[in-house]
């Protein structure tokens, strides 16, 4: 785990997020077809006033994307998803002061999101698009490096593993990182996602979930998505509104096993067990 005693300030553009404690980070999709609220904020006034309510309950980040990759989404193109992202990022960061991250793959949207006044890239495909390690690194935003097999569109068609799949999470992420280091990223810049929900089986879900502090050999900062997603569904027989018991269980045992920021769409509610949980570490320490 991170030490806890001492800040870890991440330079994020214009703002400085302090991650010697763990840190909510709401989701904003800016698509008509993501699997929990497509279609609901991507109109720029929607997505002002729900970033608003994210923020008023604690959100630290904004993290706002233009093309779902839940299971079975094709990629969107880059125009269509410039049009989407960049009119919300420039009002969030012009109307809110907010700290904006943006959910892409696209080297021609890092740039713009950058320009715009984006303070994080977050990439679900780690820099592996033509072009993206370039543009994250001239950037000068954080980047967070995320695990998955195959694209969005496949990637939940059997999923296989001839490994445990905390080892290979590790060592995906390991060569990602050597590979930004190699570009000019510096290490600094660098968290790292295991990747909760793309192309693994609930079995693998969870086994990585119990065995995710085997990451803190890569020394960077975790950053973990499960909110609402169909491993709760599948182990509770829940639909995705009914959620949210199973999702504040996730974010606490990912907050115990080294976590330092938790991407939710129920900003409030997580932040209340992700406080108590770091309340009662904060403890042992």
């Amino acid at each position: 785990m991170m030490d806890s005693a001492s800040p870890t300030w991440l330079p994020c553009g214009r703002h400085r997020l302090d991650l010697s404690f763990p840190r909510v980070m709401g989701v904003l999709n800016a698509t008509p077809d993501s699997f929990s609220d497509g279609g609901r904020h991507n109109a720029r006034d929607d997505a002002l006033r729900h970033a608003e309510r994210l923020l008023a309950e604690g959100a630290a980040i904004i993290d706002v994307g233009g093309e779902s990759t839940r299971p079975g989404a094709t990629p969107v193109p880059v125009q269509q998803e410039l049009d989407r992202v960049l009119p919300v990022v420039e009002a969030l960061v012009s109307e809110l002061d907010a700290l904006v991250s943006v959910d892409t793959s696209s080297p021609e949207v890092m740039r713009a999101a950058a320009q715009s006044g984006a303070g994080m890239l977050n990439d679900v495909r780690s820099l592996q698009r033509e072009g993206a390690l370039q543009a994250a690194a001239i950037s000068g935003l954080p980047v967070c490096l995320m695990h998955m097999q195959g694209e969005p569109a496949d990637m939940q068609n059997a999923p296989r593993y001839d490994r445990p799949i905390e080892e290979v999470v590790v060592d995906f992420l390991a060569d990602r990182v050597a590979a930004c280091e190699a570009a000019g990223l510096r290490r600094e810049r660098l968290l790292l996602d295991p990747g909760f929900g793309f192309a693994k089986t609930v079995e693998h879900n969870l086994r990585l979930l119990n065995r995710m502090d085997r990451l803190e050999r890569l020394g960077l900062p975790l950053l973990v998505g499960m909110s609402r997603k169909s491993m709760i569904g599948k182990v509770l027989a829940r639909p995705v509104e009914e959620r949210l018991s199973g999702g504040l269980a996730l974010a606490a045992l990912a907050v115990e096993r080294g976590a330092r920021i938790v991407r939710v769409h129920d900003v409030g509610p997580t932040l209340d067990a992700i406080n108590m949980t770091w309340a009662v570490l904060k403890e042992g320490c």
